[in-house]
């Protein structure tokens, strides 16, 4: 299982600041058993968020493409939009898992736009920009994310039972 990692955040991508929620994301997807292809630090701008899905889904050919940051309300939290712009189809289990994870540790969890989807054959799930976050929502849909990609590989005309 190959996957990509991004952060999403302006001031990080302008040199501002330390990723901490970019290598949490890492060290998740390692656990995963995934072969980190690659790592990358954008701005909240839609048109670049979209562009690095489409590459790590299409030219890359990740099986898993990870983002941080940019969930919020905040006006330029972007990323769930440009997400969809690019999947062809929601895996809102996913996301309603990863707000639900969120609930016991904090009394905003509802405040999540994250979003998770399925771009050809790859699997798109947006996680907040805490690390802290990202170690409660890894723990609760950690499980479940190498058999949803393994579903994705075996490719249209197959038997492709969620059980």
């Amino acid at each position: 299982m190959r996957a990509a990692i991004i952060t999403i955040s302006t001031s990080l991508s302008r040199g501002q600041g330390v990723d901490e929620s970019g290598p949490a994301l890492v060290e998740f997807a390692r656990d995963l058993g995934a072969e980190v292809a690659a790592t990358e630090i954008i701005a909240d701008d839609c048109h670049k968020i979209e562009w690095a899905l489409r590459h790590y889904a299409d030219s890359d050919v990740c099986d898993l493409v990870l983002t941080t940051g940019g969930t919020g309300f905040s006006p330029d939290d972007v990323t769930p939009e440009a997400t969809r712009a690019v999947i062809d189809r929601e895996a809102p289990g996913i996301a309603e898992a990863m707000r639900s994870a969120s609930r016991p540790h904090t009394d905003k969890w509802m405040l999540s736009r994250a979003v998770a989807g399925i771009r050809r054959q790859t699997l798109i799930v947006n996680f907040p920009g805490s690390p802290k976050s990202i170690g409660q929502i890894g723990a609760e849909i950690g499980p479940a994310l190498p058999h949803a990609v393994a579903l994705l590989k075996r490719g249209p005309g197959r038997d492709s039972h969620a059980g």
